[in-house]
């Protein structure tokens, strides 16, 4: 673990780096040759710049047909925050997890993490209810996990669901993949249905995980994917220590005591 955060802090530590998370900040998932056009260099060195950020997990590459785009991933960024900032700067450092962009007509956003575990207990860990409302600001799910099934997400504290969607691929412990309507105010409700990919990698004796949220429409509400950065680092936290996050953003939603003894 301190490797890799002495890998996020090196890769941020370099000014032209800097620039490449900020194009990405701005329009997520270009290609090599859109960022080479941003910078006065060589394509070779874009090119080792890209592989150092994405050796630090601050960049994750996807396949379109011919093309490799490059997509921001936050989610090195939340776990330094939950490590080293959250508890000295909380209100600034939120600014961190809530990455904004400018995207074309369809949006995606990617994330990705290493957690030491299997993959059977990760994917368990992200289908059982019980374990899920952990690290998910107490939200609960609940579904058959076959595919063409439903499933629907609850709050202890809410009457009403949260969201609900149908289960389009189910692989386990491989791949899962989801559409999602979000119920949880008006606001989300309008942003209508897009779709969420669970990828499970094993790597040695730990587990890479890809999350995909995408069909969202360009400049849709940051609530419906700007929690993702936190739902994986406390996954993580969970997976790998049993405990869960105490950081104020994670508390926030955190089920009431009350309401625990209702499970």
């Amino acid at each position: 673990m301190v490797l890799a955060v002495d890998k996020v802090f090196k890769a941020l530590a370099d000014p032209t780096r800097r620039r490449l998370l900020d194009a990405l900040f701005k329009e997520d998932g270009q290609t090599l040759s859109a960022l080479e056009g941003r910078f006065r260099m060589t394509r070779f060195g874009v090119m080792k710049h890209l592989n150092q950020l994405e050796e630090a997990g601050l960049v994750v590459t996807k396949k379109r047909g011919r093309e490799k785009l490059h997509f921001l991933n936050p989610v090195p960024i939340r776990l330094v925050h939950d490590r080293w900032v959250s508890k000295y700067a909380e209100p600034w450092a939120s600014a961190l997890s809530g990455l904004k962009t400018k995207l074309e007509a369809r949006m995606e956003k990617v994330f990705e993490i290493y957690i030491k575990t299997t993959p059977e207990r990760l994917w368990e860990a992200i289908t059982d209810s019980e374990i899920r409302s952990k690290y998910n600001f107490g939200v609960r799910i609940d579904s058959d996990w076959t595919k063409g099934s439903r499933y629907a997400t609850s709050h202890p504290a809410t009457d009403a669901p949260l969201g609900e969607g149908q289960n389009l691929e189910v692989d386990p412990p491989r791949r899962l993949v989801q559409s999602m309507r979000a119920l949880w105010s008006d606001d989300v409700k309008k942003e209508g249905t897009s779709r969420v990919t669970w990828e499970i990698e094993p790597v040695g004796d730990s587990c890479r995980l890809t999350v995909t949220h995408d069909q969202l429409r360009e400049g849709a509400n940051e609530e419906l994917y700007g929690g993702w950065p936190m739902i994986l680092s406390g996954l993580k936290t969970w997976l790998e220590t049993g405990a869960l996050l105490t950081t104020p953003g994670s508390l926030m939603y955190a089920t009431p005591a009350s309401s625990r003894t209702r499970r």
